[in-house]
């Protein structure tokens, strides 16, 4: 008989965004009058640029002739992408990145739990907490965890608590650790990272031979100048950390799908025999074997990100959604409600009023003004307490939904 892979049940009851999509839904079908604002799950609800749709309307031209139709595509990506990927994301920066070390994938979520394919079973893995699920759930799935003890933590993870006390930043731990997971701009709190941060975790990680995921999704989003956008800005970044990135948030791809993970070449591991191993060898051969690339029509839509009239759509596009985080932000303030982030980040971290868990704030909040947040505890154990919301959403929307929750929870 067939068998499955039962650390498939380990997982916690369900995902974290189809809990919450169950319980609006039960909600929406007993009230089917209700105008449910949604400002809980990050899907960004403005058009692509214009620049990336008359790209892609002209990709569609290409495909429609012979001489210019495209069939599979590199599994890496095709090189006039990475090409400015490079020169506009990291060599602008000083960075010391090359085209052949960037890896065009359909999202960087699916990166960073498919980059555990060319890791052993026996790292000891630091994660945040709270955390972005995927981090977690993926290695679950992987075998590299325990069962959950009363908090909701796993065994075999160690956990960083991040919390107002540390500016949400996570702080270096006293034992050793192999594969660090770091976001910043963070999801879900909305904290950044000095570059004196940063460059902590980097000599951590090259004393103790580590590896860091660095989850950057939300980079474009940083206004303040003196913070970092890439990992790569940190000297000794190349020897131990993975970057993953995405369009998605920036220009708009969630439904589009395109992201790139950068591998540096001489960036190693160790075998079982003691030896090192590039990872950029594994991860370009697991992505050769597993994966037939992003379609020429989507690369050639993020190509245009990189052109004139599309740096110019971006930014306002990032600038719309930061509007939507300040209105938040000051709105929730003024009604005496505690919140961080929003500033350069498009997430809102709230402590939840009057001492609600973060799941009673959530069905208040979706019952008395029907507004959709992301319960805080969804995220791990120390973000009970706390709720996210996301400022992806129209301006009508925001300051209708923001108004709505000062009407009803004003401290």
């Amino acid at each position: 008989m067939a068998t499955i892979n039962n650390n498939y049940l380990k997982l916690k009851a369900g995902y974290l965004f189809p809990e919450i999509a169950r319980r609006v839904n039960a909600f929406a079908a007993a009230h089917p009058d209700a105008k449910i604002i949604r400002l809980g799950i990050g899907d960004v609800t403005e058009p692509l640029p214009s620049a990336c749709r008359d790209a892609m309307i002209q990709a569609i031209a290409d495909m429609g002739n012979r001489d210019t139709f495209k069939g599979y595509g590199p599994e890496q990506g095709y090189a006039w992408l990475r090409e400015k990927i490079a020169a506009h994301d990291f060599q602008a920066r000083g960075c010391d990145v090359d085209a052949s070390e960037i890896f065009i994938s359909d999202g960087s979520k699916c990166d960073c739990g498919n980059i555990l394919d060319i890791f052993g079973d026996d790292n000891a893995i630091a994660v945040t907490d709270p955390v972005y699920p995927v981090y977690v759930d993926t290695n679950v799935m992987a075998g590299h965890t325990g069962d959950t003890n009363e908090r909701g933590e796993y065994g075999g993870l160690v956990y960083l608590p991040i919390t107002a006390d540390n500016n949400f930043t996570a702080e270096i731990p006293s034992q050793k650790v192999d594969l660090i997971y770091l976001c910043f701009p963070n999801n879900p709190t909305g904290a950044t990272a000095t570059k004196e941060h940063l460059k902590a975790w980097v000599d951590y990680a090259r004393a103790h031979g580590s590896i860091i995921f660095f989850d950057t999704a939300y980079e474009a989003f940083i206004t303040d100048p003196n913070l970092p956008h890439s990992i790569y800005e940190i000297e000794g970044a190349r020897d131990c950390a993975i970057e993953f990135r995405s369009f998605s948030k920036n220009a708009g791809f969630t439904g589009t799908r395109c992201a790139f993970t950068v591998v540096p070449k001489k960036l190693t591991a160790k075998a079982a025999d003691g030896s090192d191993v590039e990872l950029w060898n594994l991860w370009n051969r697991r992505q050769s074997t597993k994966f037939n690339g992003v379609s020429y029509i989507v690369q050639r839509g993020a190509e245009a990100v990189y052109s004139e009239a599309g740096q110019v759509q971006v930014k306002e596009l990032i600038g719309f959604y930061m509007e939507n985080a300040r209105i938040i932000r000051e709105k929730l303030t003024a009604a005496g409600i505690a919140v961080y982030g929003g500033v350069n980040a498009p997430y809102v971290w709230v402590k939840t009023p009057n001492g609600l868990s973060s799941w009673d704030f959530f069905d208040k909040l979706l019952s008395s003004c029907n507004v959709v947040g992301t319960p805080g505890s969804g995220f791990g154990a120390a973000g009970e307490g706390y709720f996210r919301i996301s400022a992806f959403n129209s301006r009508e929307n925001v300051e209708e939904a923001m108004q709505r929750i000062a009407d009803k929870f004003t401290v």
